[in-house]
């Protein structure tokens, strides 16, 4: 299973059409990818979110707030990440994609609580009451952060593509600095016109004080590896992007 670590974010639009490219590259090849990068600073809209009479201001918003607006082909409400996320690209070939798409949301939200269990942040799988681009899927933490005794965090969000003969399945880990994505979506929101709890945006090192994307990354270095062997695939083998 190939490996692809992407040093460098090349911005949201261009990385997001990196990952097009290597979709159709999978589809040719037939060998699966993992890409793993730190995007830089986006609000990632959903395609309902442009139908909103809001939607105009929100980009304005999110610009101000320097997080350049992206609308995704896939995905639910409007997302924000940063330079102290972790994002994760899983793409491969299948005869039958579709047969597995409930399979897979459970499958790889799984795999991220483990990968976060290793740091021994405890996290589950469900959707929190007002989080932000709700998803029953979602990752969610549970533990004491710096300013409150107790308090349930979104930490992880994830969408799938299914193609015709492969699948593109990502999510987006918040690690670092959860307030400059509570304060953008906050203003996105508003302008939306859609409800959602502040309090519900968090970031791995509210929970784990001190923690970088790089722990994150081996953490999930670790779990991806086992799901490597265990498809047959053998090891992650690193290439350069």
């Amino acid at each position: 299973m190939k490996l692809i670590r992407q040093r460098d974010s090349l911005g949201p639009e261009l990385d997001y059409t990196a990952g097009e490219r290597m979709l159709r590259a999978v589809r040719a090849s037939r060998e699966p990818v993992l890409r793993l990068y730190q995007p830089r600073p986006t609000v990632a809209f959903g395609r309902r979110d442009e139908l909103l009479a809001g939607f105009g201001a929100a980009e304005r918003s999110a610009r101000r707030s320097a997080f350049t607006p992206l609308v995704r082909k896939v995905g639910g409400r409007a997302a924000a990440y940063h330079r102290g996320c972790l994002i994760i690209d899983h793409i491969e070939p299948s005869e039958d994609p579709k047969a597995g798409i409930q399979d897979r949301f459970e499958l790889f939200g799984d795999m991220i609580v483990a990968a976060l269990e290793e740091l021994e942040v405890h996290a589950d799988v469900g959707e929190l009451p007002g989080e932000y681009c709700p998803g029953e899927h979602s990752v969610h933490g549970t533990g004491r952060t710096v300013d409150r005794a107790q308090a349930q965090i979104k930490l992880a969000g994830a969408a799938q593509r299914v193609v015709s003969d492969a699948w593109y399945f990502s999510t987006v880990i918040v690690v670092e600095q959860s307030e400059p994505l509570r304060s953008v979506l906050t203003d996105v929101y508003r302008d939306l016109g859609l409800l959602w709890d502040p309090g519900t945006c968090g970031a791995v090192d509210d929970l784990r004080p001190g923690t970088r994307v790089s722990e994150v990354e081996a953490a999930v270095r670790k779990v991806y590896g086992m799901y490597a062997r265990h498809m047959g695939y053998g090891s992650l083998r690193e290439q350069a992007f």
